[in-house]
């Protein structure tokens, strides 16, 4: 069973006296234990919800060659992972990518990469909200609801869960575990009974159908397009290190739940895209009609499995969204608690009964919901989303080569590389790169410019209707970060309190408190 009880009086004095050599007191509660940690990552990873958004774009792309990409990202965000899991080593505290940087690099950095990470998290939580609908709506209307499927009720759906998860997230994460443990085993489970059934019992293709592109064009660019899907399932394991501050025991067990989540994201995910390619009674028509799982299973099985199918998919899919808003109020949470953010006293209060920052709940909701005015659907979304995601991980990335180059780790963690650290920091940072090109080159289909290649996204100005989506999000929210940044932030003091041998590369080393 998932055990959420408060830790033993002497771990918990030992985790809190950790967190205060870092110069901060325990105020989130610490009930998360290993699987909870693993579980969070999971959800925000969360095969189901990114397969069931975006495999249409793989399958008319290169058929079911598209599959190979899966096992590219995979092993390219592990590479990302595993200088993940030895900074969460490191620095177990609320924040991630932003604790990593303020440490490795120093002040202006560090903001920068917390605030484009900010906004990544807000962007990511708009869209697989974004995504419920696209479930929920063929679910209902097997069940006789006639719910038209518009964006106008795409819209209402999502601003809906965005509410329910602001609210639960507001009510602490002991509720968030327990909804999300038990959402996790279900996604598990679901996915493999459903991969197995139609495996054993509905296939139509032979296995050979991973080589066969059904008659499209397959090139090194449609390969790349073929990518995105699989680049937008494989991200956010670190949440683990994010939620580290509630974690019991957060130097062993979020490292190896930054590295589970994405052997087990890769491992299930794998199993059902080859049962669904399976499962495709006719490929070609596949194609031509931009088929997704649920059209798999419904040529499959019926109105009945695909409706189970389908409410299977909507849970994973609220248990994703529910994880990564809780990782992205942590983040606005540490990022305040260092008066880093406007508002940051009010985002930064802990209320002593709940244990959250209901301030950062409020405020991630209200931004996560600003998308949603101009609804473009999911795919446009997720495409400044994961762009952004992506540029944050190689912010991070840089920040971690610059110290390895000045002799980090200077102390010992329970999770090291020891000498393979610097070569996987390489890797990462080649692949990240590359991959943040990828995303960020202008092709309607997974850059587009709002007119004509994506009409329904306007942004009421003809010149920035005709820039790429990604290109216009990041360069507007950096643009305002450095406005903010130049008039308040460059003067302010940054709280950059380490212990003994994990000091702010290039600066003086900050005594832990009662040492000398």
């Amino acid at each position: 069973m998932v055990n959420t009880a408060a830790p033993a009086p002497d771990e918990q004095g030992r985790d809190e006296a950790d967190l205060a050599r870092f110069g901060y007191k325990q105020e989130l509660k610490r009930t998360l234990g290993g699987f909870s940690s693993f579980a969070v990552a999971f959800s925000y990873i969360s095969p189901s919800t990114g397969i069931f958004a975006l495999f249409f774009l793989g399958l008319t792309t290169i058929g079911g060659v598209f599959i190979w990409s899966w096992p590219i990202v995979a092993l390219g965000q592990l590479l990302v992972a595993l200088g993940f899991a030895e900074l969460s080593s490191h620095y177990p505290v609320a924040g991630s990518v932003f604790q990593w940087t303020k440490y490795l690099a120093g002040k202006a950095y560090s903001w920068f990469a917390g605030w484009i990470y900010l906004f990544a998290g807000i962007l990511t939580v708009a869209s697989v909200c974004a995504t419920l609908p696209v479930a929920l709506i063929p679910a209902f209307n097997n069940m006789g609801w006639n719910l038209a499927n518009t964006h106008s009720n795409q819209r209402w759906i999502a601003l809906i869960t965005l509410l329910a998860i602001t609210i639960m997230n507001i009510f602490g994460v002991r509720l968030v575990a327990i909804v999300n443990n038990t959402g996790v085993l279900f996604e598990i489970l679901g996915m493999v009974v459903f991969a197995f059934v139609v495996a054993l019992f509905h296939r139509h293709q032979s296995g050979a159908v991973i080589f066969h592109t059904g008659g499209t064009s397959l090139t090194t660019g449609t390969f790349l397009v073929a990518m995105f899907m699989s680049l937008y399932v494989i991200y956010g394991f670190d949440t683990a290190s994010t939620l580290a501050e509630e974690t019991k025991n957060p130097r062993a067990e979020a490292p190896k739940a930054v590295i589970g989540s994405v052997i087990g994201a890769f491992v299930i995910g794998a199993v059902f895209l080859y049962a669904m390619l399976l499962g495709i009674p006719n490929l070609k028509t596949a194609i031509a009609g931009g088929w997704g799982p649920a059209q798999i299973i419904d040529a499959n099985f019926g109105n009945a499995f695909s409706t189970v199918f389908l409410l299977t998919v909507a849970a994973a899919i609220f248990v994703c969204c529910l994880a990564i808003m809780t990782s992205t109020i942590r983040l606005c949470f540490g990022m305040s608690r260092d008066d880093r953010l406007p508002g940051s006293k009010v985002l930064a209060k802990v209320n002593p009964r709940l244990h959250t920052p209901i301030a950062s709940c409020i405020a991630i909701g209200l931004l996560a919901a600003i998308p949603m005015i101009q609804f473009a659907g999911v795919a446009v979304i997720a495409i400044a989303a994961t762009g952004m995601i992506y540029l944050s991980y190689l912010i991070g990335n840089l920040a971690l080569l610059r110290a390895r180059l000045r002799g980090w780790p200077k102390s010992r963690a329970p999770f090291a590389l020891g000498r393979w650290g610097l070569p996987v920091n390489l890797l990462a940072l080649a692949w990240g790169g590359g991959m943040l090109i990828n995303m960020a080159w202008p092709r309607a289909a997974t850059n587009p410019r709002p007119s004509p290649e994506a009409p329904a996204l306007n942004f009421h100005w003809h010149w920035l209707n005709r820039q790429p989506v990604l290109w216009t999000v990041l360069i507007v929210i950096v643009i305002v970060g450095a406005i903010y940044y130049g008039l308040v932030q460059r003067t302010k003091p940054a709280h950059l309190q380490a212990p003994e041998g994990e000091a702010v590369a290039g600066a003086p080393e900050v005594p832990a408190p009662g040492t000398t």
